[in-house]
């Protein structure tokens, strides 16, 4: 009786602890699991998140967040940015501003004695914590490893740290370390390889983060101004997103030339604008010629996106240096970051999030000659129109940048009878929609007088299909 006993009470004993350990697995599962990454589109023109749907990325930028803020401001601004309608904030392991010589906001430098292959736990515990704030909110992190001053100078403060072997070992390194979070790994941070040394560095930072991420996390690339990722990685298989610079160095730039030119690449990649002009930014770096306003970054995001984009980044100049009193003031920056929080093109990032993701807009492809007029007028860039169809013809976008008379191809949709709607990109409203015959009128008029800052898109539907 004993041994039966003995037998029964052993197996019982092995069930709670199979069931012990079996929970204790899946809670291990559940806070070590990978989160559910982004990938790309079928077509290569979008990205997908983890629930299966079209990714409309729409970033904000903050270079000096990990180097520059404490827990306490992280979380203003983390949360502010959330709110507002970010789904993915661009920031820098070794950051901009003399990060390798000036500590964090607990003073901890990142690496010992300048050496990526030692880095200081408690500068990137600090960034584990950023990390899983942000995501915490819904947020992913853009992270670029480096900023480019520590490969290549140029105007930088570095100095240089990189070679091939130490970049190979520090992309493993954060990749280990991240490789459970929701991350966009971007390499490059303003600089463009300009010597075989500099590609090769890249290319080991790519390969070290590729062999512990696999294609589980997308690698991406920040060039200078004017330039395009593509134009120096473009046969690298780990180039995921074209990224691109429009930069800050001339009023109406045009950077829907640069989407364009991306999106009609042969090998097809999402394609997105990731520095354009900072709002609250000098052009051109100088005072005199003027400031960029939310109507510049509002007429960059649009034109970007309506040209083939897949999605945006904004900027403010003070918030990606994290600028307030007391601290230099880079490049003239002249409004407290917690002030400059709520400048108007933040909350117009927003609106137009919220406008496309109320179609479909992954369905879209630029399509510039349903335009008849205006035309566009080299010397009057800054009012180009942009426009751009879905794939199955059902409807179409437009953005007017000045509120001109736009006149439109009569036969772009699959019917003319169409209801068109005004959307207000200043202040995320639209106008009742309206019935016409593309026949009879093909000319639309946006609400108020032709000026500069009377900006508004205009949709045009064949029926309600389109709509979530």
């Amino acid at each position: 009786m004993n041994i039966f006993l003995n037998i029964k009470e052993a197996r019982l004993l092995q069930l709670k602890h199979f069931l012990v350990l079996t929970l204790f697995f899946i809670i291990f599962c559940n806070i070590h699991s990978t989160h559910a990454q982004l990938r790309i589109s079928e077509n290569k023109r979008y990205l997908i998140d983890e629930n299966g749907e079209a990714f409309f990325w729409m970033a904000d930028t903050a270079w000096e967040l990990i180097h520059r803020l404490d827990k306490e401001e992280t979380k203003i601004y983390l949360e502010n940015r959330a709110k507002k309608g970010f789904n993915v904030i661009q920031t820098v392991a070794l950051a901009e501003l003399n990060g390798l010589k000036e500590g964090n906001a607990d003073d901890d430098l990142p690496l010992i004695d300048l050496d990526p292959s030692q880095p200081n736990e408690a500068y990137f515990e600090h960034l584990d914590w950023v990390i899983k704030e942000a995501n915490k909110l819904g947020l992913y992190v853009a992270l670029l490893p480096t900023w480019g001053d520590k490969f290549n100078l140029k105007w930088g403060v570095g100095p240089i740290i990189f070679n091939a072997e130490n970049a190979e070992l520090y992309g493993a390194y954060l990749a280990k370390r991240y490789q459970n979070d929701k991350i966009i790994w971007v390499l490059g941070g303003d600089r463009n390889p300009e010597t075989t040394e500099h590609k090769l560095i890249i290319n080991a930072m790519a390969e070290g983060i590729k062999n512990i991420c696999k294609d589980n996390q997308l690698i991406t690339y920040h060039p200078q101004g004017g330039t395009v990722a593509s134009s120096f990685f473009g046969d690298e298989e780990w180039l995921a997103i074209d990224l691109f610079q429009s930069g800050h160095f001339q009023k109406d730039y045009p950077n829907f030339k640069l989407t364009k030119g991306s999106y009609q690449n042969p090998k097809i990649r999402p394609v997105i604008d990731a520095e354009p002009c900072y709002e609250d930014h000098p052009i051109n770096w100088k005072p005199s010629e003027g400031w960029y306003e939310s109507f510049d970054v509002r007429r960059a995001a649009y034109w970007s996106i309506l040209s083939g984009a897949a999605g945006h980044s904004y900027g403010n100049h003070n918030i990606w240096q994290m600028w307030e009193k007391g601290r230099t003031a880079i490049s003239s920056a002249r409004t407290p970051w917690q002030q400059a929080l709520d400048h108007e093109g933040a909350f117009q990032m927003g609106y137009m999030r919220t406008f496309f993701e109320q179609i479909e807009w992954q369905k879209l492809k630029p399509c510039d000659d349903i335009i008849l007029s205006p035309q566009t007028d080299t010397t009057k860039l800054g009012q180009t129109c942009k426009g751009s169809i879905s794939d199955d013809s059902n409807f179409g976008v437009f953005y007017i940048p000045y509120g001109d008379s736009i006149r439109l191809r009569k036969d772009f949709l699959r019917s003319s009878t169409v209801e068109y709607e005004w959307f207000n990109p200043r202040i995320g409203k639209s106008m009742r929609a309206t019935k016409r015959d593309l026949n009879i009128n093909n000319i639309f008029n946006p609400p108020g007088n032709p000026k500069k800052g009377n900006d508004w898109v205009l949709l045009l539907r064949v029926n309600q299909i389109t709509q979530k």
